[in-house]
């Protein structure tokens, strides 16, 4: 028997919010969570987890991945990452329902070992950065500031390409990504700060090493 209009869109709606993670150990049992079914875990699985309807867990996924030493070392990864932000960047200026992105990008993959194993490093500092995050400068994470956080995330985004070749600097959008992301979902405008300033610093390493 055939699915009716509603209920189809019943079904896509629930494929695009995903389940929102409330903090950073949270969105770790998600990825692990992706990581427990088949060998191999695509772009696509993840954001079927996550959702695409809103920013931060797709920026913070973006930063924890290209921060994490065994998926983040992947060539081009950063940049694939950077790929991804940028795109989301662009349709919440066009204040889109859900973010799109392409089949080719969705369908990159890495092995669910490597996954596991980025997850697992993780979960002890994730239990002491949870504990310092609280709602707090609300009107950084809240309403139009929103754009500048996407604004800033966007310019690193962009960075991406030219951080392959200059070392460690990719680690720092991984950072920055991580820090916008959690400021967005725990509504802590103090980390979307700490995410600002490091945001300047890195552009500037990028541009001394570039001229």
């Amino acid at each position: 028997m055939s699915d009716n209009p509603e209920q189809r869109g019943e079904r896509a709606d629930e494929c695009t919010t995903g389940r929102q993670p409330e903090n950073l150990e949270a969105m770790l049992d998600l990825l692990h969570d992706v990581a427990s079914d088949g060998d191999e875990v695509s772009l696509n699985d993840v954001f079927d987890t996550i959702g695409r309807r809103s920013f931060g867990p797709v920026v913070l996924f973006a930063g924890l991945v290209t921060l994490a030493p065994v998926v983040g070392d992947v060539p081009g990864m950063p940049t694939i990452m950077g790929s991804i932000v940028l795109l989301t960047v662009a349709q919440i200026v066009l204040q889109a329902r859900h973010f799109w992105l392409p089949d080719w990008l969705l369908a990159r993959s890495v092995s669910s070992e490597k996954m596991r194993k980025a997850v697992s490093a993780m979960r002890k500092p994730s239990r002491f950065i949870d504990r310092l995050l609280k709602p707090r400068l609300t009107v950084l994470v809240r309403g139009a500031t929103r754009y500048a956080v996407a604004l800033a995330c966007g310019v690193t985004a962009m960075m991406t390409p030219a951080m392959e070749f200059i070392p460690f600097s990719a680690n720092g959008a991984g950072l920055i990504w991580t820090l916008f992301g959690l400021a967005l979902i725990t509504d802590d405008g103090f980390v979307a700060l700490l995410g600002y300033c490091l945001s300047g610093g890195v552009l500037a390493i990028i541009v001394a090493n570039l001229m």
